[in-house]
């Protein structure tokens, strides 16, 4: 029996998504520079050919998987979080609750934050969050409830404990997952 339109259109998007999805893992962990489409195809577990019907080339794919780690670090939650009129502690709390509930049920998110951390390091990407996070640090310096030094560099700590997190989340089984609170506590006064 011939598939419905319905179905063709459901099983495209499904394809396009698993390619996606993939992708944004294997340029985490490769780059743009080391990643080829035909061993990008394997990693899949799908035709060299396949990726081409859905993507022109590799920049095109690149490009998608550049929005979305960059709409995963232009969060709109943590941008809300940062002008809500809170001490910053709690403030710290909240973000550490997202973050880590997110790393722990939604590989993509984890996969973002890998990919948008090398995109920093390579020197491609806004780092809107960090930026994010640096107010919310001095705020908290001025109340007394984050920890003293420079917000830069206390920001680049926290964020690199996600980048850790996200990492060994997505690349070791049964990997234990760091608690909101211990998060929190990079930044936070005892």
């Amino acid at each position: 029996m011939p598939k419905s339109q319905e179905r063709c259109q459901e099983i495209r998007e499904e394809t396009k998504n698993l390619i996606l999805k993939k992708s944004v893992l294997y340029f985490a962990k490769n780059g743009f520079a080391g990643t080829k489409i035909s061993e990008l195809s394997k990693h899949i577990g799908i035709a060299q050919g396949t990726i081409y019907i859905y993507f022109k080339s590799k920049e095109e794919l690149y490009s998608e998987i550049f929005a979305i780690s960059d709409k995963i670090a232009k969060n709109d939650k943590l941008t809300m979080l940062a002008k809500l009129p809170l001490p910053a502690d709690q403030k710290i709390k909240k973000m550490s609750d997202y973050v880590i509930k997110s790393l722990k049920v939604d590989e993509m998110f984890a996969a973002g934050i890998a990919l948008f951390t090398q995109r920093i390091l390579e020197g491609e990407a806004d780092q809107t969050f960090y930026k994010t996070t640096e107010k919310i640090i001095r705020q908290g310096q001025k109340e007394g409830t984050v920890v003293s030094g420079s917000a830069r560099k206390l920001s680049e700590f926290y964020w690199g404990v996600v980048y850790l997190y996200a990492v060994k989340s997505l690349y070791t089984a049964d990997s234990v997952m760091i608690s909101s609170s211990d998060l929190a506590r990079v930044l936070l006064e005892d």
